[in-house]
């Protein structure tokens, strides 16, 4: 790490840990194909504790699980074990009895009618199935209050059987596809998830700090998520932790881990599929991956329909952005310094990362903190983003 980048990227943190309405904590690293080069944290695991925030802690992971999952199914089509053309009911029966929400009538019933075209599998990576999430659609929240489908964040197959908003193909929707995906990776390897990835992900990157079930060392570790009041006011949720065990190794949403460990996994991609300790998918693979599978589609901003969990917004507006497998790509340069056709997402206590191919570069920050799209975590990691390019881009 050079000195001159620590020092900007560490005043970064300190910035958003101190500032009015800013974070209690935040963890962030960035790397090259090579290695780490930088880490670092700031502030507290919980406000009002005494835990230091520390570049091993724990925290929910939440959507960056998703490109994880995504890998593993790539891993599948790679085999020829499946194909990213197939029908979903072809392997999961279940998903072939979902509709398509049109409405609801005078007494609040959902109105309902089957898709015009099956979900394929491409659908549900590209989150193209019509599959909404209960705090981006008021339709899909209430949906789910009048036939009481479970929250999402149960974590459990029944949560993720609700309507389709749209039919599949039709538009581009964030939801819970990869959670359906999950289980057919499952019912190809015979295995729970999370055992399918420690053997053909984790291992081979040495991710041994990530998991579905938070093991004691993890727990010791992990960071409280917050809440931000419409005041301004920052309140600790300790009790806001997914079910342990899990019922559902919840694909999309499920992972808790360290930033190191998810850096090993943006490397890995970096590195066109070569992790730590062997390769995890063909270079071809990952080229394909990385690419736009909307077509003329692109991924819109959203609209939030929970407040209290995620603010409505957009990644840097104006700027065209798709959707590869299982990441959003940029369609331009942006203006903090990532190349066009990078990959990235988010997480919903206010983890974001980027992979940039082009460059080489990649990198994550984690604060721990709800509504989605924090007024301080948002601009502190765009600032850290930018940072690591005014240092590091060649």
């Amino acid at each position: 790490m050079s000195a001159a980048l620590t020092q900007a990227l560490d005043s970064i943190l300190a910035n958003t840990v101190a500032s009015a309405g800013g974070v209690p904590g935040v963890v962030a690293m960035a790397t090259d194909r090579n290695g780490t080069v930088y880490e670092g944290a700031a502030g507290l695991r919980q406000a009002g504790g005494n835990a230091a925030m520390t570049t091993d802690s724990i925290v929910f992971l939440a959507s960056c699980t998703k490109a994880i999952t995504g890998i593993a199914v790539m891993q599948l089509v790679e085999e020829g074990l499946i194909k990213l053309e197939d029908e979903a009911a072809r392997h999961l029966p279940e998903i072939g009895q979902l509709q398509v929400l049109t409405g609801f009538d005078a007494d609040g019933k959902p109105q309902m009618r089957p898709p015009v075209r099956p979900i394929t599998i491409n659908h549900l990576m590209l989150h193209t199935s019509g599959l909404g999430y209960e705090f981006f659609s008021a339709d899909e929240a209430r949906y789910r209050q009048v036939k009481g489908v479970p929250t999402i964040l149960a974590c459990n197959a029944d949560a993720i059987k609700s309507a389709l908003l749209f039919d599949p193909g039709d538009a581009w929707c964030y939801g819970s596809n990869i959670d359906w995906l999950g289980l057919i990776v499952e019912k190809f390897r015979g295995k729970r998830l999370g055992e399918v990835l420690r053997e053909r992900l984790f291992g081979p990157l040495g991710m041994n700090d990530t998991s579905f079930e938070l093991s004691p060392s993890m727990r010791s570790r992990l960071v409280t998520i917050h809440q931000r009041q419409p005041n301004g006011q920052i309140v600790p949720v300790p009790e806001l932790v997914l079910p342990q065990p899990p019922v559902m190794d919840m694909g999309g949403h499920g992972l808790y881990g360290t930033t190191g460990d998810y850096l090993k996994f943006i490397r890995m991609i970096l590195n066109d599929g070569n992790g730590t300790y062997g390769r995890v998918l063909k270079p071809k693979t990952v080229a394909a991956l990385s690419q736009n599978g909307l077509g003329a589609l692109k991924t819109p901003g959203w609209t939030t329909s929970m407040p209290n969990l995620a603010n409505s917004g957009d990644f840097f507006p104006g700027f065209s952005k798709s959707w590869a497998y299982s990441f959003q790509v940029n369609d331009t340069a942006l203006p903090t310094g990532r190349a066009a056709g990078s990959l990235s997402w988010a997480g919903l206590a206010n983890s974001f990362y980027w992979i940039d191919r082009q460059t080489g570069l990649g990198g994550m920050w984690n604060t721990q903190i709800l509504p989605f799209l924090d007024v301080s975590s948002w601009p502190g990691y765009v600032n850290f983003e930018t940072t690591v390019y005014q240092h590091l881009a060649r």
